[in-house]
């Protein structure tokens, strides 16, 4: 069963990643892979969702409609996408690292007699945009975090700790 991961930290709390994750009507202002496709539909568990997914930037998007299978607030939001002979299973989890620390893990299984076909043309291009998007969400939601770290008149933290890795 082949699968895919990536894992980034991020300076901000889990609160704050998970609605950015979870609030995929703004998916389209910071992130570059997956895209909402029916702002009418939130996630919801046992709940279709729709939504488009560009493995590259340049590429064009492709629909999919995967069923909600866990949405657990604050910790787990995993969904499952099928067609006959193949499935591909998306699971996003978050974990506290201590204040303000946020580990966010992205994990796609793919499973199915069809699977190995499919997998030489995805896997590469679906392993870049898991991890663009991880870094496409640290970034954004960093900004977000020192935007209301400002706002309640903090004093400037160290640059280093809210723009790490800015490349991907």
């Amino acid at each position: 069963m082949p699968n895919l991961y990536t894992d980034i930290e991020i300076n901000a709390p889990r609160a704050l990643v998970w609605e950015a994750l979870v609030r995929k009507e703004q998916w389209q202002s910071w992130n570059t892979f997956l895209y909402d496709g029916d702002p009418n539909l939130p996630f919801h568990q046992g709940q279709d969702v729709f939504l488009l997914i560009r493995r590259l930037e340049e590429d064009e998007a492709t629909e999919i409609e995967p069923l909600v299978t866990l949405l657990q607030p604050g910790v787990c939001l995993r969904w499952l996408a099928q067609m006959p002979g193949f499935k591909s299973e998306q699971v996003f989890e978050l974990q506290d690292l201590g204040p303000n620390r946020t580990k966010y893990m992205h994990r796609e299984r793919f499973t199915g007699a069809l699977s190995r076909f499919f997998l030489p043309f995805l896997r590469q291009d679906e392993k870049l945009g898991i991890r663009r998007m991880a870094h496409q969400l640290k970034r954004h939601v960093e900004r977000q975090a020192y935007r209301e770290y400002r706002r309640r008149g903090g004093d400037r933290p160290r640059q280093q700790d809210w723009q790490r890795d800015r490349h991907y």
